[in-house]
Formats: structure tokens, sequence, C-alpha cells
């Protein structure tokens, strides 16, 4: 083992030279329309959760029996709540129309992450968002004519589309980013969904108050639209990965294929399913996701409601001011990524260490912040500051146990996404549920308490697991020495790189050499 490792560790001298090609780079055109895509699927993903509060009849469902606090000393001023919307939906319905998106989202997951590994990620991806991005017109016309049930089952569909964009998106990032540009590449992917919530709430909430055809139907129709396009352009100008791009520059290719092992040397085995299921630290890294997912769904669906029926702010308030926790989240985990590389880069820790001080900034920081929140009573201003302050740290979960798949098994860690992502979500759909059920048509900070507690608990726990059995290692089921040898994709065998061997004569991927070297 230890003759393995000073081998691969001595063919990081000879990583290919990057050429100088500024920003005006393919992998970087690739990077920016994922970060779209993941922006698109998030807007899709949480307009709903701000476009309920448009459609709901609050009066009709409060009925008279609405408890409110007591504690407030400004419950007597004249707050703008908005016009009554057509539905008289109760929470728990509501609860439901929400986690609806989630049903279908979660059941794609794991086919997703195999299709993807056999047959490519890029068309999965594409047409995937198209269906979600079309179904988005028929929102409108489902709820006023299907009711709850209608509306369900547009939502379900829509969920199906999004299915590929996690799984795939981690597969594409594999085939185009070289392994010394995927934690910050990665992160930069992955922040496109703090973006899209950005957008989507504010934006969302002016739809609902001045948008065309009734308020609400506007904010999926102009969100379809966006998606629409981007979709076509995705599958018109992204490929597959550099070997079948017909204009990359040939600079670029060479570079990437050649930091990319795997690529022309090793050919890819079968997903070792039985030691994958024996590993603690893919535990860990799956208790961490489904921690992180459970928590930002309660707060992602549920935050503009709370918003309203508690902080008592109007509609449009309501959506640009959920959205700056996101923004917080958003910019964090841009500054934090560079720190991690830091961290790595400079040799002060380990990769093991750097992922778990990362991932307890990620999960602890929510956590605590949501108990402080559930604390603050009526002052607006300490409450939002709070939430925004701890979803800003869970920005540090991009660099933690987000990325941490590439570490443990960087040939497998599309399907080990595909595994952790739909558990997670899992785990996410029971947040709206969980929550609807809790407040029932009863919004008083003591039921909001407890819906911010059972998050910040979540969320401990599940760090507090990453922590103990969490690990940056690569493991040994995933060894190249075990694999089949074959031909070079571009017949550049001889052109200058040692092509990935062992003193042993086994096989080892140039790309282990940067991320190994670094631990």
């Amino acid at each position: 083992m230890s003759a393995s490792k000073e081998a691969i560790c001595a063919s990081s001298e000879k990583e290919p030279e990057k050429p100088e090609l500024g920003w005006a780079t393919t992998r970087y055109f690739v990077t920016f329309m994922l970060f779209l895509g993941m922006a698109n699927a998030y807007v899709m993903r949480t307009n709903m959760s701000v476009a309920i509060v448009a459609m709901v009849n609050h009066t009709a469902i409060q009925k008279g029996e609405e408890i409110l606090d007591d504690e407030c000393g400004d419950r007597e001023l004249e707050v703008d709540n908005g016009e009554d919307g057509e539905f008289a939906w109760s929470s728990s319905l509501q609860g439901y129309i929400l986690s609806s998106f989630f049903y279908g989202y979660v059941i794609t997951q794991i086919p997703f992450g195999i299709l993807a590994k056999k047959y490519g990620a890029l068309r999965f991806l594409g047409w995937g968002m198209l269906i979600n991005s079309v179904f988005a017109f028929l929102v409108p016309v489902a709820a006023r004519e299907g009711g709850v049930y209608g509306l369900c089952a547009v939502r379900f569909i829509q969920g199906l589309g999004e299915g590929p964009i996690v799984p795939c998106t981690h597969a594409l990032l594999a085939k185009w980013i070289p392994p010394n540009e995927r934690s910050r590449m990665g992160a930069a992917v992955y922040a496109g969904a703090q973006f899209g919530t950005i957008i989507s709430m504010p934006l969302s909430g002016l739809l609902a108050e001045y948008g065309f055809s009734g308020g609400w139907p506007s904010i999926f129709y102009v969100f379809g639209v966006v998606g629409t396009i981007w979709s076509i352009a995705f599958l018109f100008l992204v490929f597959e990965d550099p070997s079948v791009h017909p204009r990359i520059d040939e600079r670029e290719k060479r570079y990437i294929n050649d930091s990319l092992w795997g690529t022309d040397v090793i050919k890819s085995p079968p997903i070792p399913f039985k030691s994958i299921m024996k590993s603690l630290p893919f535990y860990a890294i799956l208790l961490a996701h489904m921690g992180h997912n459970y928590g930002y769904e309660t707060l992602m669906t549920e935050l503009p409601t709370y918003m309203k029926q508690v902080l008592r702010f109007s509609l449009k308030s309501n959506g640009l001011l959920s959205s700056l926790p996101y923004l917080a989240m958003w910019l964090f985990s841009m500054f934090i990524s560079v720190v991690a590389d830091w961290m790595i880069s400079s040799k002060r820790f380990s990769l093991t260490a750097t992922r778990k001080i990362i991932n307890s900034i990620g999960q602890y920081g929510p956590g605590l912040a949501l108990i402080a929140a559930s604390y603050t009573g009526c002052d607006r201003a300490l409450t939002l500051a709070i939430l925004t302050i701890g979803v800003g740290f869970n920005g540090g979960i991009y660099s933690g146990f987000k990325i941490n798949h590439l570490d443990l098994t960087p040939r497998f860690a599309g399907f080990l996404m595909a595994i952790t992502n739909c558990l997670a979500n899992l785990a996410g759909l029971l947040a709206p549920i969980a929550a609807g059920n809790l407040i029932n048509n009863k919004p008083t900070m003591g039921q909001w308490q407890i819906v911010f507690f059972i998050a910040a608990l979540v969320y401990i726990v599940c760090g507090t697991f990453y922590n103990v059995f969490g690990s940056g290692e690569r493991q040994f089921w995933d060894n190249p020495e075990n694999d089949e040898h074959k031909p070079s994709l571009g017949g550049n065998e001889n052109n200058g790189m040692t092509p990935a061997r062992l003193s042993n004569g086994n096989g080892a991927p140039l790309a282990i050499t940067a991320s190994e070297s670094r631990q």
C-alpha cells in the first residue's frame, strides 16, 4: 500500500500543463451552464412556497380559530397581508402540496445515477429539465380545474423531470473539470441552488402581487419560459465530454483528458455495491446529507409562511426578505470554498480534517441559529438577522460532505451522490409535512418553536455523526489496481504523460495524485 502511495504521489509531479486560455474556456462555459441549470431547478422547486401564500384563502381556513401570540406589543399595528387567494387549503393540505414535488424528485435519483453512468448524463439532464419547465405552465389550470389532486399530480411530474439534476450534474463535472479545480467549480455549480432561491423568492412575491393572469399564475408562466429556454440552449450548446465537443480548443481538450484519470487507460469497473453498503464514511455522508436536507427544506418551504403568519410581513416583503438567508448562503459558500482549498493546499490540514471542520460550520451553524431564532419573540429584525446568518453558515456543506463523494471514490461519486441525494430528499420530503401538521392552522410562536427545534436537532445530530465517522481518504473498494485496461480514446498514449502505472505494473489514475498528495 505504501509503495502505491509513493508512486501516486510521485506522479503528481507530472501533472499536465494547464494551457493559458483565460476565462474563455469550454469547461468554464459548461460550469456556467450547470450553474444556471441548478439555479433553474431550485427556482422551480421554491416558487410554489411563495405562490401558495397568495393562492390560499387564509380567512376561509381560519374560521376564527387562528391563535396568535399575545407577547408582541405591535400586534395591533396594521399589516399588509395581501389579498386572500382562491383556495381554502388547510396547513396540512399545503404541506402535502409542497411535498408532492419531492415524491417525483426522489424516486428518479438512483435510476438516473445508474443510467447516467451507462448512457451519459447530458440528455437526461436537458430533457428532464425541459419536462419540468413545460409542466410549470400547467400548474394554474391544474390547481383550478383539478384541485389538490390535480396540482399534486403536476408537481409530481415536475419532480420527475428535475430528478436528473444532481446525479447528472455530478457526472458531467467528473468528465469536464480537472481534479485541481473540482472544489471551486463544484461549489460554484451547487451554489446555483441558492442563486435560484434568491431570484425565485422576491420575484415570485412581486409577481404574486403585480403579475398578470391573476397574480400567482404568472409565477409559473414566467419561470416556465426561462426554464424552457435554458433547457433548449443546454441541449444544443453543451456536450457530454471534451472528446465529442466539436469546437473546444485542442489544448484544453488535451489538458482535461490528460488530467482526468479513467478517460483513456482505465476501464470503468462495475459498481461495488456490497462494499459501498458496508462503508462507514459513506453512511457519514448519507446522514449529513439527510440532516441538511431536512433542515434546509424546513426553511425553504416554510420560511415564507412563517414570515407572514408570525412576523407579519407583507407578501411583497415576504419574498424579498425570505431570500436574504439564501443570499448569505450563496456568498458564504463561495468564500468558504476558497478557504477550504487553502487549508488543503497549504498542507496545514488533512483533507479529512478540512471536510469535517468546514462541514461543522455548515451544519452546526444553522442548527444553533434555528434554536436562537425560536427565542427572539416578536423582534423581527433580530429574527431575520439570526436566520440569515445561520442559513449563510449552511453554505459550508458545499466544501464539506457535498463534495466528499469525490474524495471517497472519484470513479463512483455520481452513483454515491444519487443514493445520498435520494434518501436525503426523502428526509426533506418529511419537512413540510411535519411543519404543516405541527402548525395545523395554529401558527403560534410556540408551534413554530417546535418546528425549529426539530430541524436544529436533526442538523446537530447528523453533523456530529459525520464528524465521528467521516473521511477524506480514498476508500479501498475504489482501487484502480484491479481495473482492466483499454486503448486510449485520443490515441495519445505517448504524449509525454506516463499512462498512470504504478511501479508494480498496476494502474493508478493521475487524478488521484492531486487529491491524495494533499492528504
